[in-house]
């Protein structure tokens, strides 16, 4: 039997995170916290953890999305709702292996030196190393997931679920082999999906070729192109059917310059008659548009590259040369021919391998495609018709722009890390082998003679079945029967098209419901800058490094803090301090309160028909606190849900209330209660509240308060299980609200009355106050004023004092009161007015300077326009201070 932690008879008088977040984990832990109890009669909270990759450690993106999560989490598990967190690692198959491979670059070896199996087990090894990595710095943030039920993309189950999904699409038509133009990256020698594909804007160039006619020594036709390295690539040469230019030459053939082939010049309403010359060259083996002109037209396909995009032997003379030093040489060789007719600067779009940054070539290859189309139908329905709701809401145009202009999906990926695709090929018969389990013979012949499809699938193509995959299907699991659909999908609103928007289609087509019933996308960690971090900017924040010099508590606090959905966090080191302040507030705050039940010996019941008004006001002001908190989680404003716990305890709880009770402990006064039992009721109130944002801190301090309660308080074993704070309205008191709101204006104002007048804070300021029909609920608090505003003596007025020019008072009229302070009690009048006439006779000289400076013609004349301008404003600023010294 696990046992609650010791508690030391005296708190200590410093929070030390490293001796607390352990101890508290582990705890939980081995309770068994994180591990929902299936209960038929109550509805679950379900979160799958996006799966981060195994290809290093966490990074303070990933420390949001854990953040977020365990807030979820922490928060329906203290409703009493059954609550699952299943995590997880992604294998990540292109970015791992670009890992590993780069790690066998610094050995001097490559994957085909060391080959397929040992390459695959030194992936495997890594993958497996990070995954017990990620798994421990998730703990170390706090994520109070079922360790249990976690899950790795390439364990049994979820591959299993991924050879189904495939096998099924393939039988319905859904998956097919066919050649297209995919993007391929020669460094990962790889075809990647679009949404792998980064496009920038480049400054190249547009170059004008001619192409000699095959009929005519003398005539040519000139086509632009920004890639000339294709040319050897062209079978055709395409111009608009309405273009009047070309209407001579059009079914007439030109002569490819470089390898001399034959080529047709055809009409193709794809052409656009204002790019270069109004005729292109057609590259269908390199060119999405022109693949789909080549298509219509029944031209051939000639592909000129390698797969490490060096020339092939379609490229006659230029075969062996790398891409870009083919472009070089043929472009020398058509300028000695005299066919380059000329080069313009041009800006155009080019893809970039998303992850190593190589230019990738649109090459045509035999690949796999899922038919999208089909699939997205039913996803747009379930967001149109409200079964999943995406927040913020503006993505849902997003969303559904996408998916209704959506491409077919390339799956195929030339790797060796992953889902092995489940297709035979027979040697003898030429049919397909496509099934869930390991093929032995063709199912059509009966041959032996077959070999798998070395290919892998795309890992989003296992990421799609994620929120189904690791509740076991396809089997009919108890956990897939209680616990999908899930509830909330949270992650970044980058990857919603990766995705949200695949896991929708493949959660609908495989179970026949929704993935989940929301979707809340948050933003981007940046720099306090609002620069997005990056290792080449020197930025990056590693969680981990943060959390051992802030503590964990202040690490959540600082990522959550001003978030909402879909809108980008800037992350500065003052975020992360005033996360660490709040937790030493609290702490010194719970201190306090347990010195208080110490050494008072009283029972901690809150006699409700005695109560003072700061009482009141403080119970008040909780329950409305924890009104709004919990209407704000409801509607996934966490980052205000968070301001307004803070505010309360730091603006209210601490700064007010307990500086108050503190001055009626001291009095010792027996005509009213003590206020110990509010003082324990409202902190242990409010860290419940706060646990989901801080649970370390919060479970530590929680448990110095439930030692010391009377043996009749019912408290839970945790913090983490026990309720999270309702709303009690018979608690709410306009009354005391609107006295101490009253109340705390006037001290807060006599507090920066001094600091404006940089008053020592030993010297006693003279105050008097007009309190209206306040009066007398405000002359009882004489006592606070005097103390916590630094004022003695304090007069209150009859009637507002109409103060004439010549007083030297500092009057602030508050809401419903007015405090008045006369000048000598804060200031030495006399220095003070010797002060201000040497700031004024500085200033005068400054305009005087300015002035003739500015009626100089010769300064006028000769300055640049923006320093004249500077001048004035200069001119400006000194005159509006010199009337401000004037006045003062």
């Amino acid at each position: 039997m696990t046992q609650t932690p010791s508690i030391q008879d005296e708190m200590p008088k410093a929070y030390e995170p490293g001796k607390v977040e352990a101890k508290w984990y582990q705890f939980w832990r081995e309770k068994g916290y994180f591990k929902p109890r299936i209960d038929r009669g109550k509805k679950p909270f379900v979160i799958i953890m996006p799966p981060p990759n195994v290809t290093g450690e966490l990074h303070v993106g990933h420390a949001l999305t854990a953040t977020l999560e365990d807030i979820m989490t922490r928060w329906h598990r203290m409703k009493g709702e059954p609550t699952l967190w299943l995590p997880g690692v992604d294998h990540a198959g292109i970015a791992t292996q670009v890992v590993v491979e780069q790690m066998l670059a610094k050995e001097g070896l490559d994957r085909h030196k060391l080959g397929k199996e040992k390459t695959q087990e030194r992936i495997r090894q890594w993958a497996e190393s990070r995954r017990e990595i990620i798994a421990r710095q998730h703990q170390r943030l706090g994520a109070s997931c079922d360790w249990s039920r976690e899950r790795f993309t390439l364990d049994e189950g979820p591959s299993r679920a991924v050879r189904t999904a495939f096998v099924r699409l393939y039988n319905k038509g859904l998956i097919y082999r066919g050649e297209r133009i995919i993007n391929w990256c020669p460094r990962c020698a790889t075809a990647l999906s679009d949404l792998e594909v980064d496009h920038k804007d480049i400054e190249g160039h547009l170059y004008y070729v001619r192409y000699p006619l095959a009929e005519s020594n003398k005539e040519f036709i000139t086509v632009a192109t920004t890639r000339p390295e294709t040319i050897l690539g062209d079978t055709a040469v395409a111009v608009n059917p309405g273009d009047k230019r070309f209407k001579a030459i059009l079914g007439k053939k030109a002569i490819l310059p470089a390898v001399n082939r034959v080529i047709p010049i055809v009409a193709d309403e794809a052409v656009d008659l204002a790019f270069g010359t109004g005729a292109v060259k057609i590259t269908p083996a390199h060119d999405p548009v022109d693949f789909e002109v080549a298509q219509r037209q029944g031209l051939p396909l000639v592909n000129i590259l390698n797969p490490d995009a060096t020339m092939n032997e379609n490229a006659g003379p230029y075969a062996g040369l790398d891409r870009f030093s083919c472009r070089k040489a043929i472009l020398s060789d058509l300028e000695k021919d005299g066919l380059l007719v000329k080069v313009e600067p041009h800006t155009h779009s080019v893809g970039h391998c998303q992850r190593c940054q190589t230019v990738i070539e649109p090459l045509a290859s035999k690949q796999w495609f899922i038919n999208t189309q089909p699939l997205a139908q039913p996803a747009i329905k379930a967001v149109v018709d409200g079964r999943i709701t995406i927040i913020p809401p503006r993505f849902t145009k997003v969303y559904l722009n996408w998916m209704e202009n959506i491409r077919d999906w390339c799956i195929s990926r030339q790797l060796w890390w992953g889902h092995r695709i489940p297709v035979w090929y027979c040697h003898d018969c030429g049919e397909l082998t496509v099934t869930v389990d390991e093929a032995e013979s063709c199912c059509h012949c009966g041959s032996a003679s077959i070999s798998q499809d070395p290919d892998v699938l795309d890992t989003w193509f296992s990421s799609a079945l994620w929120t189904h995959s690791t509740l076991g299907w396809p089997d009919d699991t108890e956990d897939l029967r209680y616990f999908y659909p899930t509830t909330v999908m949270e992650t970044g609103y980058d990857i919603i098209f990766f995705w949200i928007a695949r896991m929708i289609m493949m959660g609908l087509e495989d179970t026949g419901d929704i993935p989940f019933h929301t979707v809340y996308l948050h933003g981007l960690i940046r720099d306090e800058k609002g620069e997005k971090m990056s290792k080449i900017r020197g930025n990056v924040l590693n969680p981990i490094d943060t959390l051992e010099k802030y503590g964990t508590d202040a690490l959540r606090f600082a990522l959550s803090t001003g978030t909402s959905p879909g809108n980008d966090i800037k992350l500065a080191p003052s975020r992360l301090e005033a996360g660490r302040n709040f937790t030493n507030k609290l702490w010194n705050a719970t201190r306090f309160v347990v010195r208080c039940i110490e050494s008072e010996g009283i029972e901690l019941k809150i006699q409700q028909t005695l109560l003072p008004v700061e009482d009141r006001w403080i119970l008040s002001r909780l329950s409305r606190t924890v009104s709004s908190v919990n209407g704000l989680m409801e509607d996934f404003q966490f980052g205000e849900a968070q301001r307004q716990i803070h505010d309360f305890l730091w603006g209210e709880f601490c700064d007010w209330y307990i500086e108050i009770a503190k001055i009626r402990l001291r009095s010792g006064a027996k005509e009213v209660p003590s206020p110990v039992p509010v003082l324990v009721y409202v902190l242990e109130t409010s860290l419940r509240l706060l646990h989901p944002y801080m649970p370390f801190v919060t479970e530590e301090l929680w448990q110095n308060l439930k030692g010391r309660l009377p043996s009749d308080w019912q408290v839970a074993e945790s913090i983490m299980i026990a309720a999270y704070p309702e709303t009690d309205g018979a608690a709410i008191d306009p009354e005391a609200e609107r006295v101490m709101e009253s109340l705390v204006e006037i001290m807060r104002s006599i507090r920066n009355a001094r600091a404006q007048y940089k008053v020592e804070s030993t010297r006693w300021v003279e105050v008097q106050i007009y309190g209206g029909e306040l009066t007398p609920a405000i002359v009882p608090y004489s006592q606070a004023i005097q103390a916590l505003a630094r004022a003695k003596p304090i007069t209150f007025l009859d009637k507002r004092q109409e103060s004439s020019p010549t007083e030297n008072v500092l009057v602030l009229v508050l809401k419903e009161t007015e405090v008045i302070i006369p000048m000598e009690s804060m200031v030495d009048l006399e220095a003070e007015r010797k002060r201000l006439q040497r700031e004024i006779e500085q200033s005068q000289t400054g305009v005087a300077q300015l002035e003739a400076r500015l009626k100089d013609q010769a300064f006028l004349t000769r300055a640049p326009a923006a320093v004249v301008d500077k001048e004035r404003q200069k001119l400006a600023a000194i005159k509006d201070k010199l009337e401000r010294l004037r006045s003062a």
